[in-house]
């Protein structure tokens, strides 16, 4: 399986499975297929962003959940959510951000 590494001058590389890593940047806007860059002015923005679709995805699974409920059925499973998943991206763009360098991938 493909991995993603988001590389900066400020933290440690952070690697994600491709799913996951693949996710994240769709969800930011990047194109996930090729080499990229977040500056330090875009980050408050991609923080943002993660964490709204965190919410989003938090709500549609307790929706799921009540509707299983509704109709007597077992709950679906929650994977392991967004919020836990983009925890460490979230956190290396807030550092990032503070110190004003880029973070990359793909290169």
């Amino acid at each position: 399986m493909a991995l993603y590494r988001f590389k900066s001058r400020e933290t440690g590389d952070l690697v994600m499975l491709q799913p996951h890593g693949q996710r994240i940047l769709e969800i930011l806007g990047k194109d996930p297929q090729a080499p990229g860059i977040i500056r330090p002015v875009e980050m408050a923005s991609a923080v943002q962003a993660l964490r709204e679709a965190a919410q989003a995805e938090e709500a549609e699974h307790q929706r799921r959940v009540q509707e299983a409920e509704a109709r007597g059925e077992v709950p679906p499973d929650f994977d392991i959510s967004l919020r836990l998943r983009s925890a460490p991206f979230i956190e290396m763009l807030q550092r990032c951000e503070r110190a004003e360098v880029d973070v990359v991938w793909g290169v």
